[in-house]
């Protein structure tokens, strides 16, 4: 399966050493990051935005941001997003189980491994990958009770990042990038 437009015959100058990084980074030659050389403004803005993603912050552990991540791609029905951001899923402790919860193929009270505050960053991350965007008031309560104003902000950001990507990613037919094995859509 291939894209729908092919990468620029020739990348400009000054993303070819991004380019590079991501590719260190990765291990993979990641064809968003080509395409979007076709229009540099947008590779620069991407890049930027994805350099400066959230891994961890406080009590926003790298397990609690990449369940969000990983909801995200479920919920954006984004191939490419759940192969990249489902990759290494185990190393932050998240099990078979709870990947069935986040791919919809199980409900959430069926197991008992995931915490109070990850419950409500599941459904938070759910509901700002949903069309139309709706935030009940007992929720949005809820949420704070949990979570601090940056958290929040930390959260909101992290899962409207994926769905950029999502949206991005699925506009140009980008296929998953061979990540992960272990979820599909």
């Amino acid at each position: 399966m291939e894209a729908f437009i092919s990468s620029p015959p020739r990348i400009p100058f000054y993303l070819r050493f991004p380019i590079w990084i991501s590719k260190r980074i990765t291990g993979k030659d990641l064809l968003p990051a080509r395409l979007l050389a076709w229009y540099p403004k947008a590779a620069i803005g991407s890049g930027v935005m994805e350099s400066l993603v959230a891994h961890q912050d406080g009590l926003l552990d790298e397990r609690m941001l990449k369940i969000v991540r990983i909801q995200a791609s479920f919920a954006a029905s984004c191939a490419f997003c759940v192969d990249m951001n489902s990759f290494k899923a185990d190393e932050t402790g998240i099990t078979r189980e709870e990947l069935l919860v986040l791919q919809g193929r199980k409900e959430m009270d069926e197991i008992e491994s995931f915490s109070k505050r990850e419950k409500l960053a599941i459904r938070y991350a759910r509901m700002i990958s949903s069309t139309p965007l709706i935030f009940p008031r007992e929720f949005i309560e809820e949420l704070m009770a949990q979570f601090n104003e940056r958290e929040i902000v930390i959260l909101a950001s992290t899962a409207a990042q994926v769905n950029y990507w999502a949206r991005l990613i699925q506009a140009l037919g980008i296929p998953p990038a061979g990540f992960s094995t272990q979820c599909e859509i």
